[in-house]
């Protein structure tokens, strides 16, 4: 088929739609569909976006096909793009929806485009609503979901979410792996690389639980930071190791108000793609202590180094990590995270490596993308 992705890639910077969006394409390019990736000029107004930098400096990913073409806030771009996406022709349209914000704009542009009857459009809906919600979310969102044919989804929660805007077809697939990290390393080494790189000192001997990703209230680290202090093993320390999304001040005031300074580590950067390996693979257990949740992307990188996790029972989470299989689920709560923690390093690291090791092999890359066209091909 001749597949047109709308949703981030490069230069906008790798994170975990834009990674999953290139990922993507490449698996439909192995299997011989014609693919390409219609991206943002502008993604987000500076004013709304809160991170350092929206774009990347690395060299665009090999043998993929990226136009950046979408302007999110421009109205006559919107138009112009439905044009160009009717005459352009594809057998299939693949749109990610993550923020209502993105409704008039991504809806705009299929309902011109689908006026060429030839085109399918399948939405990979991570998020229906968003974890922080705003005025205008359910008007974006019935907004955009009008042109969709279908729907994947990546967990129950979503699936749940999208029956209050449609009753229109949909499947659930699971997150498939972040296999483009590279190979992992030994945990000592990736804490040796820590130390030479970064400054972050790691013992060989700490118990080290990693909180990986980008801090936004709704992750939980404030329960996690509460949880460390009710812990009974004084060995464990953690490494908060993602870009701060909010202030990162009353994360301090907390881990000072609880005394554990020598155990928090705190690096507030993005991660880029090829230093993931060593934060991940660094730890003895990733952490997801989340208030909320539908899907996480970290979870499939965790699986890909085959690093345990202990994940708060919310969303999808549980779903994705079965309970001592491989990790831990607990409650959203510091107590039941503070017994989680303890329970998981009594259990020892090696008790989770064969369950993870069965649950990686049902995130193929290969099953995401043939079931997403064999789903679109009943529409």
């Amino acid at each position: 088929m001749k597949i047109v992705i709308l949703g981030p890639a490069h230069p906008l910077r790798p994170g975990g739609i834009t990674t999953f969006n290139e990922r993507l394409c490449r698996a439909f390019l192995q299997e011989g569909h014609d693919c390409e990736i219609w991206s943002f000029s502008l993604q987000y107004p500076s004013f709304l976006f809160p991170g350092s930098s929206q774009f990347t400096d690395k060299a665009a990913p090999e043998g993929l096909g990226i136009r950046s073409l979408i302007n999110s806030i421009n109205p006559f771009n919107w138009i112009s793009t439905g044009y160009r996406l009717r005459k352009a022709n594809p057998d299939l349209v693949v749109v990610r929806y993550w923020l209502p914000f993105m409704g008039p704009c991504l809806g705009t542009i299929l309902r011109i485009a689908r006026k060429n009857k030839n085109i399918r459009v399948v939405c990979i809906a991570d998020n229906i609503l968003p974890h922080e919600k705003r005025i205008g979310d359910n008007s974006f969102t019935r907004y955009f979901v009008k042109p969709v044919q279908g729907f994947i989804v990546m967990s129950t929660i979503v699936q749940r979410d999208l029956l209050h805007f449609s009753k229109k077809p949909n499947l659930l697939l699971p997150h498939p792996l972040y296999d483009n990290f590279g190979a992992g390393v030994v945990q000592n080494k990736a804490r040796t690389i820590l130390q030479e790189k970064f400054s972050i000192q790691i013992g060989e001997q700490d118990q080290l639980l990693v909180f990986f990703g980008l801090v936004r209230p709704y992750k939980g680290l404030d329960l996690l930071i509460k949880a460390l202090a009710l812990t009974d093993n004084c060995h464990v320390r953690l490494l908060v190791a993602g870009e701060f999304y909010e202030p990162e001040k009353p994360y301090r005031d907390l881990i000072e108000l609880h005394n554990l300074k020598d155990r928090v580590i705190l690096h507030n950067a993005f991660i880029v793609e090829d230093e993931v390996k060593y934060f991940i693979c660094a730890g003895d257990c990733i952490i997801q202590p989340y208030k909320s949740a539908t899907q996480s992307g970290v979870t499939p990188v965790a699986y890909h180094f085959e690093v345990p996790m202990i994940v708060t029972n919310v969303g999808g989470l549980p779903q994705m990590v079965p309970h001592k299989i491989a990790g831990l689920v607990c409650e959203p709560e510091p107590e039941a995270i503070a017994v989680a923690v303890d329970t998981f390093f009594q259990m020892g690291k090696e008790h989770f490596l064969l369950g993870l090791q069965e649950e990686k092999k049902k995130l193929s890359w290969h099953s995401f993308s043939k079931g997403l066209t064999d789903f679109a091909n009943t529409l």
